[in-house]
């Protein structure tokens, strides 16, 4: 089976619609924050990994751990959102090979460095987004906090705000 499955017109507009709508996404780069996310959650900031060199191995381990807990919270054939914001838009099965850019990168990095990049539930019962401009990632929903707890990468340090 394909990974990175580019989302259909219909349904790029119908997940943005309801990031919009849901999540009171409003794109800014001053502001801040982009959206409001239903409780619980928890943003990290992740500023430290910006700008200056901290080791590749600290994206390589955000990669590993957001894909265990990816797994944790989908069955072996089900598809969550994998959404950058302005570009292509895709499906991916965190249990399926997870193809890497020019840049050594997913399809849709999971670090947002230039963009807001966002992985979610397609229920939208939890989500993962990314933020360049406040340099945070926040994860809301129990089921994928609890799996960051378990699996917490390193740039998870610093919370930012919870509820």
């Amino acid at each position: 089976m394909k990974n990175w499955v580019e989302l259909t017109n219909a349904e790029d507009e119908k997940v943005w619609n309801k990031i919009f709508d849901e999540l009171k996404f409003e794109p800014s780069t001053t502001n801040l924050p982009s959206f409001k996310v239903p409780t619980p959650f928890i943003i990290y900031d992740i500023s430290l990994y910006f700008g200056k060199y901290k080791g590749l191995d600290a994206y390589d381990d955000l990669e590993e751990k957001a894909l265990l807990v990816f797994q944790e919270c989908t069955s072996v054939d089900e598809y969550i959102y994998a959404l950058d914001w302005q570009h292509e838009c895709h499906w991916i099965n965190p249990y399926l090979e997870f193809q890497k850019n020019e840049f050594d990168n997913w399809t849709v990095p999971i670090f947002p460095n230039g963009d807001y990049y966002f992985f979610i539930h397609k229920d939208f019962e939890w989500g993962y987004l990314g933020d360049p401009w406040e340099r945070t990632i926040t994860i809301f929903g129990k089921e994928l906090i609890e799996g960051f707890e378990k699996h917490r990468p390193r740039m998870f340090e610093k919370i930012v705000r919870q509820g």
